[in-house]
């Protein structure tokens, strides 16, 4: 099996407490997940390890039923490595290992990662038919040799923290929800490529980004934005729609950096998304159009300057 190829090229020489999970978004429950799992590692003196996957089970299991990922896959293993997580094992979901049996699972956890405690969350499952629910787990734990515990799930403002709420808020443009959730503002990645120039010809001239298919974008509208190029960070004005005024029916994700000028087509982008300013709009003039984007501006550097506050 693909899985097993792919563990035994990480098997380990410690014993190991893991967690198992997509970390779509590695949000605020994600993190103290993660916090309580290396406490129990290092209590043990064990290595904490995260099993998570290249792409998300949904696509395989209901592949008709759209999922937009919060982060890519490279910029989620980053982030929970930071965490101090020292082992960070991405899967790749396919429908064969939709099939694996949950003991089977588990066995090869044993057999490579040398798993001695799993830390999981109330609604977790896994294996075939999600038959490896928390109650199953525990079973195996005590035949098998390891030890399960649940992780309570995380509350803010009263709401479970989970991947699905921070989708709906990004959805409805509610940007600092999106950013409380997750313990940090969300991040668009894309790499600038040319556009028609429409931004320029009215004095605000736009890096246009190129997302991949699958991207959780936020509601179309004018976004608060601060922008990494390089090293560099960049205040901006990021304008996500169909730009109306011009007739056009294709999404588009445009960036003015605020007081910068160059040629920096082919460049990756990171774009954090700070709030929300407008919905778009249609105007009734390129003119009227221009001096919107002007306002935008200045209230884009006014609420940059409150946020530094």
């Amino acid at each position: 099996m693909k899985v097993e190829e792919e563990l035994r090229g990480v098997a380990q020489e410690r014993d190991t407490v893991l967690t198992i999970g997509v970390f779509d978004g590695v949000h605020i429950g994600h993190q103290r997940l993660m916090e309580y799992l290396k406490r129990r590692a290092l209590a043990e003196d064990r290595l904490p390890g995260v099993v998570t996957f290249r792409g998300h089970p949904q696509h395989v299991i209901s592949p008709r039923t759209p999922l937009y990922r919060l982060v890519p896959l490279d910029e989620r293993i980053r982030l929970i490595a930071e965490m101090g997580i020292d082992l960070v094992v991405p899967l790749s979901f396919n429908l064969e290992l939709a099939q694996v049996p949950a003991r089977d699972f588990v066995a090869l956890l044993q057999r490579y990662l040398r798993m001695r405690g799993l830390i999981i969350g109330a609604d977790f499952a896994l294996g075939k038919g999600r038959e490896g629910d928390p109650v199953a787990l525990r079973r195996m734990g005590q035949e098998m040799g390891f030890w399960v515990e649940v992780f309570a799930p995380q509350l803010i403002d009263g709401e479970v923290v989970s991947s699905t709420a921070i989708r709906q808020a990004l959805s409805s443009g509610d940007v600092k929800k999106v950013t409380r959730l997750l313990g940090r503002p969300l991040v668009l990645h894309g790499r600038i490529v040319h556009g028609d120039e429409r931004g320029k010809q009215l004095g605000f001239p736009t890096a246009n980004l190129s997302f991949t298919r699958g991207q959780a974008l936020p509601e179309d509208g004018v976004y608060v934005t601060r922008a990494y190029l390089g090293g560099q960070a960049l205040p901006s004005v990021t304008n996500i729609g169909k730009r109306p005024t011009f007739g056009e029916n294709r999404r588009t994700v445009e960036v003015y950096l605020i007081g910068f000028s160059g040629q920096i087509y082919g460049e990756v982008l990171r774009v954090e998304l700070v709030d929300r300013l407008r919905a778009e709009k249609r105007f009734s003039s390129p003119e009227e159009l221009k001096a919107q984007i002007s306002q935008d501006v200045d209230r884009a550097r006014s609420v940059l300057r409150e946020v530094a506050r």
